[in-house]
């Protein structure tokens, strides 16, 4: 700052050499100041809000099976949970559907398998029922449920999963086959008590990461027409959501003679 003498008699003049008036710099201070206390509203907004979401999510899941089940043309059931493959084969066995999908079967396990874990159902597992070996998870289970479907000319499902993960289910099943109409069967086990989600650890672990993969679901279908061209299922998943291999390579058995072929070339 340079103080500036006057001939005629008057007060020297202040000049701020600093290149700018003191006005300026504390129109500036108080607009961060503004900006940092906008973005600390926003923040609690944003935070409010995710609570908010998160509590309607927990409490509006389903506590109890449905008693009464809709008559659906097929039935699709995503792995993941060991009552769901029984309860969805009880399903088909009480003629819910003509057909079940069990989506995103472990490559290792083998139809005869399954047969030993549902020894009743043994002829339904010949006859009606379709292994998907090919999906890694929920968008996957969605895109082989679609293609099925189409092959199959369905115009209905029944979904069958457990209770905290049917939101998300349900979001990407309707985004992957809107023409379709899917009926939620969710499955209720003890292991988990969503119906006293606030004070069990156990759950809130369980339900606090689904809610947010609900969130990027539901975020996903505004962004992403089709699920076999999603960009953010590959980023948010590490790979794709479907096996590029085919159909027809997968399973038990294809493992079995690969492991064979292995051993016979190194021979």
């Amino acid at each position: 700052m340079v103080m500036i003498g006057s001939r005629d008699g008057h007060l020297p003049v202040r000049i701020d050499d600093s290149g700018s008036s003191p006005g300026t710099a504390n129109g500036r201070s108080s607009s961060r100041r503004w900006a940092v206390r906008l973005a600390l509203v926003a923040g609690a907004m944003l935070t409010a809000a995710l609570g908010f979401g998160y509590v309607g999510f927990a409490s509006g899941l389903v506590a109890r099976e449905p008693v009464t089940v809709s008559r659906t043309d097929a039935i699709v059931v995503v792995t993941g949970g060991a009552q769901r493959i029984g309860d969805a084969i009880g399903l088909l066995g009480a003629e819910r559907g003509s057909r079940l999908l069990i989506s995103g079967v472990n490559e290792k396990t083998s139809r005869e398998e399954l047969a030993k874990l549902n020894p009743a159902s043994r002829e339904l597992l010949g006859c009606c029922v379709d292994l998907d070996y090919r999906a890694r998870n929920t968008i996957g289970n969605a895109i082989e449920a679609r293609r099925w479907v189409r092959r199959h000319e369905f115009g209905s499902l029944l979904l069958v999963t457990s209770n905290y993960h049917m939101p998300r289910a349900l979001a990407e099943f309707s985004h992957a086959m809107p023409g379709v109409r899917v009926v939620p069967h969710p499955v209720v086990t003890d292991q988990i008590d969503t119906a006293g989600w606030w004070h069990d650890w156990r759950t809130v672990k369980i339900l606090v990461p689904e809610y947010a993969k609900y969130l990027v679901a539901r975020l996903r279908s505004v962004l992403e027409d089709d699920p076999e061209t999603s960009r953010l299922s590959v980023i948010i998943g590490g790979r794709k959501p479907v096996s590029p291999k085919p159909a027809s390579l997968l399973g038990p058995e294809n493992e079995k003679r690969s492991r064979l072929g292995v051993g016979a070339r190194g021979a």
